[in-house]
């Protein structure tokens, strides 16, 4: 994040978790998106977000708005139903997978163009490749997680653009953004 004033709280990252884990409850039981009113102007800000899923450590679905669309509660809501439910990498959520489930968030900046790929630094800026009509994104804790180096991460980035691994020495058009991430794990722990 750009400005400490921007990151969330610890309160506030428990209610969006929280938040994140019941619109996929509700949505498994009753096939309907979670309505809750929320009072907090922070949540109601319209900020890009990510809400990515695991089961027993392994990643079981992410999907999420890179751009601020909508109020950030709402983005929680239906990215945590549609990363259950319709990330293509994965079938659909059950209900019995939920005991083993943990919800990471990430609030995104919003994102800006760099000029090449000296600019990107690893473990801070999530990153997204687009080439004609085809774009891809990683967030920055993704490289972090793998062990990545700079040209592995790009590598990966056009992998996921669907464009060849090696296109970002070609060129591309790259944009950075950074975010705040947070998950159930670091709320069990302390």
């Amino acid at each position: 994040m750009t400005e400490k004033s921007d990151y969330l709280n610890d309160e506030e990252k428990k209610f969006l978790l929280q938040l994140a884990r019941q619109s996929i409850i509700h949505y498994l039981k009753n096939r309907e998106l979670l309505s809750v009113q929320v009072q907090n102007p922070r949540l109601k800000e319209k900020r890009g977000a990510f809400v990515t899923l695991k089961v027993n450590g392994q990643l079981r679905g992410c999907i999420g708005y890179p751009l601020p669309y909508k109020p950030l509660y709402q983005t929680i809501i239906e990215m945590a139903v549609a990363a259950a439910t319709e990330d293509y990498r994965f079938p659909p959520l059950e209900e019995d997978e939920l005991q083993d489930l943990t919800v990471e968030i990430s609030v995104l900046t919003s994102p800006h163009k760099v000029t090449g790929p000296e600019e990107v630094v690893v473990g801070k800026h999530g990153i997204i490749i687009s080439k004609g009509h085809n774009s891809g994104l990683l967030l920055p804790q993704v490289p972090s997680e793998y062990g990545w180096d700079l040209e592995t991460y790009l590598s990966h980035g056009c992998l996921k653009a669907g464009l060849p691994a090696d296109e970002w020495k070609r060129g591309v058009e790259l944009q950075v953004f950074e975010a705040q991430v947070f998950s159930e794990e670091d709320f069990q722990k302390a």
